[in-house]
């Protein structure tokens, strides 16, 4: 017995000892950051709200509170020059965002399911170069490209906004779907292969299912960045073919009306919903 416990004593004791990290390190610990986070909440969401709340006014004034009222957005809702530009928007964020999402799982299946070739960052680059460089360089870039072709044509219609738009939501796209590749275990295309599967099978019944959700998420993002693209809308577009953001800047330069706001608010409450849907799809479970 005294044996057996010797024993015990000896065994545990040649057991290493777990160590104690160190203590959980925290931002909120450091000084000054509850007034850095707040002012920054502030700063970001106070000029919004009062866009809100400005939009249920019943008076027409932007700066004073006349009592609550819904006739903002009633209006807004039957301005014929609203429903012409939403309309518009809606067709052309879905177009270019569906094109724009197709190309981007190509680009994405070419540059993680290859071999490593010359040139591959290189492509990474240029697929991301809309997000590197200047909204207004890639606006005027493509007014002069686009005026080029029309005086070549003659032709004139939806179809640059299209392009344009499309060109810019390529990379908002490529970036979800390209990281929904890179953390798919590939041992499951693999398996597929080794059981004699062709490699349009394999992409058709295995690796299409796993990233479906990189491409819903980098639709849903890239239907938003083109609902609010003004400047290379307001570059690219002829007469007649305002969107949305565009309609509500030419009314900004003529006269402010809450109906501004209530479109604006519309907008804001839509994006968020797509926004929330959108890493709601990209969160990861544990």
């Amino acid at each position: 017995m005294v044996e057996a416990t010797t024993t015990q004593v000896e065994q545990s004791a040649a057991k290493p000892r777990p160590k104690r990290g160190p203590k959980g390190y925290s931002l909120r610990t450091l000084p000054g950051f509850t007034f850095v986070a707040l002012f920054t909440m502030i700063v970001l969401y106070a000029p919004i709200s009062i866009l809100v709340i400005f939009s249920f006014n019943e008076g027409d004034s932007l700066a004073i509170w006349e009592g609550f009222s819904l006739q903002w957005y009633a209006k807004a809702a039957a301005n014929e020059q609203v429903q012409e530009a939403a309309i518009r928007s809606l067709y052309l964020a879905f177009i270019a965002s569906t094109i724009g999402t197709i190309a981007a799982t190509m680009a994405a299946l070419a540059t993680t399911r290859t071999r490593r070739f010359t040139g591959k960052t290189m492509i990474y680059a240029l697929i991301n170069q809309p997000l590197m460089v200047p909204e207004i360089v890639t606006a005027v870039a493509l007014l002069i490209v686009f005026a080029a072709i029309k005086v070549a044509t003659g032709h004139n219609s939806m179809i640059y906004l299209i392009v344009a738009h499309t060109a810019f939501c390529i990379p908002f796209a490529y970036l979800p779907i390209r990281a929904r590749l890179e953390t798919m275990d590939n041992s499951l295309e693999t398996a597929a292969r080794d059981l004699y599967a062709s490699a349009w099978q394999t992409f058709r019944m295995v690796t299409l299912p796993n990233m479906w959700p990189g491409i819903i998420a980098g639709m849903m993002l890239s239907f938003v960045i083109s609902l609010d693209t003004v400047v290379i809308t307001e570059f690219v577009k002829s007469a007649g073919q305002d969107t949305l953001p565009t309609y509500m800047l030419g009314q900004l330069r003529r006269v402010v009306t809450p109906e501004v706001n209530a479109i604006s608010t519309v907008i804001l409450f839509s994006g968020a919903i797509l926004v929330a849907l959108f890493f709601r799809l990209t969160q990861r479970k544990g």
